[in-house]
């Protein structure tokens, strides 16, 4: 047994070729950037989900090559909105970094209210949520919306153009916040019709589920078999955890990539406003989640700032500079934050910066910021009632190590890091296999190392950390006024 598992991510799409026993066969990338057409607003166009898929296979599976099941994933929860015959009719809104909707995000609370969304949907109304973008849209391109009749997301427009098949998986339609009923388990209709009225939510599956079998023209394009099972798939972070193993109660998964994910595995459903609350990956499951709006994408920032070195020497630096990065304190807030603060509007901030200051220092800075932020969701977590019973580190930024130490020292974790660390396109490989199969992740990906946190440190975290909490309301004032200047610029006479 051969499955390919493609993942469609923020800032590039990864393949992956697993063979039965979990061995990693062949992989590939292909690097893509998001189009940012005003501040706050982040889109792509869904045809380069699919033209990286065909492209991604075709390198992967060469002549001879059987594979027996097809699984995909991608960032979300987005909205790309297409036609009756699944042809996009504008680039996809992505989740909860485009921070467009937030003016239909207060008139949603106020006519549904925020109460009653909680309990329903498990989740408030936030920039990650469905319903205030599909209104902006209603709003902003009406003739888009009037022509709209289906809605998309990365993995399921992949299913799309793979199979035929319209659906979507249960946990990505527990993000699309307020459309899907958590407890019901099923489209909320009064509140689908009211803010989605023409559009035709699709039929709702398990991210496990098989959705169809490879077209001719699927066949053609990408070189795969006619026929080939394809599963239904779901958004990356929680293909991610299911990659490593952490679907049980009380597992934790830590997601370093562009974005930092946390999914803690929970035995009922725990409701609290500054975290998500969403159906799991497997049926019977469900999740507490948080995430933060940057990570990655801060390093990766910074990094062409500085003329684009080699992340080994940045890594280097960052080390030498040592624990609280000789003073420097930074907000992680670089597209807004999601939780547990859920302000679109607040900002990244770098405080203490003297001229004696380095590029490691602020390197060191952005890692430990993120560190803190990842604390910060884990205290929300436990203050909520989730019980984290182990921790579950998985993306590329494991690769290294110094950022996962950080991680454990500021935020006191003890973090597992398996064999492979690929993360959501080898869930999806995992998905797919499990399709045609009974793998056993345990055996597919063991446990390579424990990262523990160094005792020594803990005192000086505890200070950075408190610190960590009181800038972002000292300078909250501050951020949004700059950033409603940053939206408005447009009619600025030039200097």
């Amino acid at each position: 047994m051969t499955v390919l598992g493609v993942d469609i991510g923020t800032s590039s799409s990864k393949g992956v070729l697993v063979g039965e026993d979990g061995a990693v066969l062949a992989t590939a990338t292909r690097p893509h950037t998001v189009d940012r057409p005003r501040p706050g607003q982040v889109e792509m166009d869904a045809r380069i989900w699919w033209d990286e898929f065909v492209s991604l296979a075709r390198e992967l599976v060469s002549e001879g090559t059987s594979v027996t099941a097809v699984g995909v994933s991608g960032m979300g929860p987005c909205v790309a909105l297409a036609d009756e015959a699944g042809e996009p009719l504008r680039p996809a809104i992505l989740y909860g970094v485009d921070t467009r909707a937030t003016a239909q995000i207060a008139r949603l609370d106020a006519e549904l209210g925020r109460d009653a969304v909680l309990r329903r949907c498990g989740s408030l109304l936030s920039t990650q949520a469905v319903g205030p973008k599909i209104a902006w849209l209603a709003g902003h391109e009406p003739d888009v919306v009037a022509r709209a009749r289906r809605l998309y997301m990365p993995s399921s427009y992949l299913v799309h153009r793979l199979t035929g098949a319209y659906v979507l998986d249960h946990h990505s339609a527990s993000q699309a916040v307020p459309l899907y009923d958590s407890v019901a388990q099923d489209w909320y209709g009064p509140w689908a019709r009211r803010i989605a009225p023409d559009i035709e939510l699709p039929p709702l599956r398990w991210p496990g589920d098989i959705a169809g079998h490879l077209t001719a023209e699927a066949a053609a394009a990408t070189g795969l078999p006619v026929g080939t099972p394809v599963v239904t798939g779901t958004i990356d972070a929680w293909s991610e955890a299911l990659s490593v193993g952490a679907q049980r109660v009380g597992d934790l998964m830590l997601m370093y990539g562009s974005t930092m994910f946390l999914i803690n595995t929970v035995a009922e459903r725990l409701l609290v406003p500054q975290l998500w609350s969403t159906v799991g990956a497997l049926p019977g499951t469900r999740s507490l989640a948080g995430g933060m709006a940057t990570s990655g994408m801060i390093t990766d920032w910074l990094r062409q700032l500085f003329g684009a070195p080699d992340h080994s020497a940045l890594l280097a630096e960052a080390e030498a500079s040592g624990l609280g990065a000789r003073g420097l304190l930074m907000l992680p807030y670089f597209a807004g934050e999601r939780t547990p603060v859920a302000d679109p509007d607040a900002r990244g901030v770098i405080a203490g910066l003297t001229v004696e200051h380095t590029r490691g220092d602020l390197y060191r800075a952005a890692l430990e910021a993120t560190a803190l932020g990842v604390r910060h969701n884990v205290e929300a977590m436990r203050a909520a009632g989730a019980d984290l019973r182990r921790v579950v580190a998985v993306g590329g930024g494991t690769r290294g190590g110094l950022w996962t130490r950080i991680v454990s020292d500021a935020a006191g974790l003890e973090q597992e890091v398996r064999a492979v660390t690929l993360g959501a396109s080898y869930g999806a490989a995992f998905l797919a296999a499990s399709a045609v199969g009974s793998p056993d992740i345990d055996a597919w990906n063991p446990v390579r190392e424990t990262i523990t946190p160094d005792p020594r440190l803990r005192a000086s975290y505890d200070e950075l950390y408190d610190l960590y909490l009181r800038l972002y309301p000292a300078t909250q004032d501050i951020a949004h006024a700059l950033a409603v200047r940053g939206r408005d610029t447009s009619g600025a006479p030039p200097r």
